[in-house]
């Protein structure tokens, strides 16, 4: 199916949202927010248009990415750049390239990109914490003011201790959500089938119930025809009785006449 105008414009819009995401941008940039955000306003439009609406293969991919690009401004709004890496986590690129040109997904390299410049940060802001000391503490701690090679590679192994254990604190986190979506989505799972051995007992039910209504209805003609034939033979009984008692008086009338 050939893609709609909208749908174009959209794809070109989409497209270099990208390209502004995997570039480096100042504080005060503001295009790339209001770029998102007629995205978003473009594909509710795609969605309610039924006359070209593309495949939902395709547009979870667009709601994908536009979420993905969503969330990548959300998480430059952090403070800090732990809060920024953490939520950078949980950002899910798209699958696809946006326009034939792309060999891989611009949406990956923009993840790979943020992710390796928000752990500069942290480092960083790490060794700005281990290093750091006030002007007023400099004579106190003379070594520390100099900065000996000593102490920047006894900070930098306490920077990558501190590192790795947020990594593993971060896989912990990854690995109990996902034990979390496994076991939500095994009871699911198990909801689903007992709802449908439920609907299937009452599907036989309400055979059963069709089957002897049936039967019943049934019965019920039989017998209403059985007590039509009761009648009718008790009605020609009756009448026979009558006409042998009126024969039966005429016999004896004209056997016994009346005496005079």
């Amino acid at each position: 199916m050939a893609k709609s105008r909208l749908e174009l414009n959209f794809v070109r819009l989409l497209s270099r949202c990208e390209a502004m995401a995997s570039e480096r941008r100042d504080e005060g940039e503001w295009r790339l927010e209001k770029f998102v955000g007629a995205l978003e306003e473009m594909l509710t439009s795609i969605k309610k248009d039924s006359s070209s609406k593309p495949s939902p293969e395709l547009l979870i991919e667009y709601c994908r990415k536009v979420d993905f690009l969503k969330g990548l401004l959300e998480a430059e709004k952090l403070p800090s750049p732990t809060e920024k890496a953490l939520a950078n986590q949980f950002l899910a690129p798209g699958r696809t390239p946006t326009i034939s040109k792309e060999r891989t997904p611009v949406t990956k390299t923009v993840h790979l990109q943020t992710q390796a410049r928000y752990t500069g940060e942290m480092r960083n802001e790490l060794l700005e914490k281990t290093t750091g000391l006030p002007n007023n503490l400099g004579d106190v701690y003379p070594r520390k003011r100099k900065g000996s090679t000593s102490d920047d590679k006894q900070s930098s192994a306490e920077l990558d201790a501190m590192l790795q254990h947020h990594h593993n604190m971060q896989e912990k986190l990854a690995e109990e959500m996902l034990r979390l979506t496994q076991n939500l989505k095994n009871n699911t799972l198990a909801a689903q089938n007992v709802i449908k051995q439920d609907n299937q007992t009452l599907t036989q039910s309400l055979k059963l119930a069709d089957q002897n209504f049936e039967k019943l209805k049934t019965e019920s003609d039989r017998l209403e025809q059985h007590a039509k034939k009761s009648v009718n033979w008790l009605l020609w009984i009756m009448l026979i009785f009558v006409c042998c008692t009126f024969i039966s008086m005429i016999l004896f009338i004209r056997l016994f006449p009346r005496l005079r």
